[in-house]
């Protein structure tokens, strides 16, 4: 078979070019429509702020079309919005157009199945081998149409009266940061909505600054806005809307792990957590799953990517999981991470609790640990890396170092050029040689 189109959270790549150009998404459209969606033969498609958004959505609908299947333009929304309200469309299918947090010039394809849920390894392998086959039989027996559906505000207004009254915020001082994306017509009214004073940025998309210099991987402007402010604190989002980050009302910025200690101490104190315990990655803070345990519940640590959260949640009937990158799930009200759902149940706790956020936080003390994203030029590098003799014995001695005490975690993005490299201990010294010790093999196998 030829490279690997699909990654941990669907297809992506440069607009524009292979596997997010025309071309390509004409042929997936295709494929789809033969294999997929055979049923409903209606498909609904959503997208971010991105600048190249409407080309793909426009290849992707001819594709649909021109094959006797129906498109359903959600137009802008969430990922977790679109991944919601996908069983209660009538269609075969869903595809969200979004890089996530990744700048304007991504793109990627995420394929959702009817009932709301990531398509599996062994559905896109089958996808991979029909797109790699010449033989794509026309069907002009009919052709499709493009119907607009509105979504969006109202449909998250309705879920969140599920959680929150209106006007149940009030009193707190909160800045918020759409990065520039899907959720900038929806986070800051939602927030007036329950009563919130707020200050919003980054809410003015222009199809090329989405995530540029803002959003939960650039939350400078967030935490400074906070502190000039005198405001409670800050609530970053990404630009396709399912990651969340939190500013404290000095500037401090708490990670995903932060937030899902919280959210488990609040859910658990309410009777409201499932399952007795709580889902996150192996990529999580070792300090998480202690922190977890020493509240009476049962720690489950996946493999990295969301759709394993979301699989463990429901295998162990969990209601509550997440990656330290921000991705929140709860279950409850959502189908994947939402990070609107998880800030207002966030805010909600906060004002409960009635202390500062920066005596509220951190929940946990972290291990140190020695983090580092090493980028190369493509995926065909890091394979040779990945796989080298040198690479993987060096890894198998820190493991057998740190045995006990510590991780090492070395793994390839699904999402982007990169290995991802991090080492956890009690002792920080020992993580820093350790992981300096790796980098520098990798180095050496480098050709950059």
């Amino acid at each position: 078979m030829a490279d690997k189109l699909f990654g941990t959270d669907g297809i992506r790549g440069i607009a524009g070019h292979f596997p997010l150009n025309v071309d390509f998404c004409l042929k997936l459209a295709t494929v789809l429509a033969q294999k997929i969606c055979t049923n409903k033969k209606c498909v609904a498609i959503a997208r971010d702020t991105r600048i190249s958004g409407t080309m793909l959505q426009s290849a992707l609908s001819a594709g649909f079309t021109a094959h006797g299947v129906n498109v359903l333009d959600l137009g802008i929304i969430p990922t977790p919005l679109c991944t919601t309200l996908t069983p209660q469309l009538n269609v075969d299918m869903s595809i969200m157009i979004t890089a996530s947090h990744n700048p304007y010039q991504d793109n990627g394809l995420k394929l959702i199945t009817s009932t709301g849920d990531k398509f599996s390894d062994s559905q896109t392998d089958e996808l991979e081998r029909a797109i790699q086959s010449p033989d794509n039989q026309d069907n002009q027996e009919k052709i499709g149409t493009v119907t607009p559906v509105a979504a969006g505000l109202n449909n998250y207004l309705q879920t969140i009266s599920a959680i929150a009254p209106a006007n149940a915020l009030k009193g707190l001082k909160i800045v918020l940061d759409a990065a520039n994306g899907a959720f900038s017509y929806i986070l800051a009214p939602v927030f007036k909505h329950l009563g919130a004073e707020i200050i919003s940025l980054s809410d003015q998309p222009n199809g090329y600054n989405i995530n540029e210099n803002c959003g939960s991987q650039h939350t400078e402007n967030l935490s400074k806005s906070v502190k000039e402010n005198c405001y409670d604190f800050g609530i970053a989002v990404d630009g396709d809307g399912d990651r969340i980050i939190l500013s404290d009302e000095n500037g401090n910025r708490m990670n995903g792990d932060q937030i899902i200690a919280f959210l488990a101490t609040y859910l658990q104190k309410h009777q409201l957590l499932k399952g007795n315990g709580v889902v996150a990655t192996i990529y999580s803070n070792l300090g998480l799953g202690k922190y977890i345990r020493s509240l009476g519940l049962e720690f489950y640590a996946t493999p990295v990517g969301e759709r394993h959260v979301i699989a463990k949640m429901q295998q162990s009937g969990c209601n509550l999981g997440g990656e330290e990158s921000g991705h929140m799930v709860l279950s409850d009200y959502s189908l994947t991470g939402d990070a609107l759902i998880a800030a207002v149940i966030l805010s909600l706790a906060i004002k409960e609790d009635g202390r500062k956020v920066s005596t509220i936080f951190p929940i946990f003390k972290p291990f140190p640990s020695s983090s580092h994203n090493l980028r190369f030029a493509d995926k065909n590098i890091i394979e040779k890396i990945m796989s080298a003799t040198d690479v993987q014995e060096i890894i198998k001695k820190v493991q057998h170092n740190l045995e006990g005490h510590g991780t090492v975690l070395v793994r390839k993005s699904g999402t982007e050029p990169v290995i991802r490299l991090k080492v956890e201990d009690e002792d920080e010294s020992l993580a820093q040689k350790c992981a300096t010790e790796i980098i520098d093999c990798i180095n050496k196998i480098s050709p950059d």
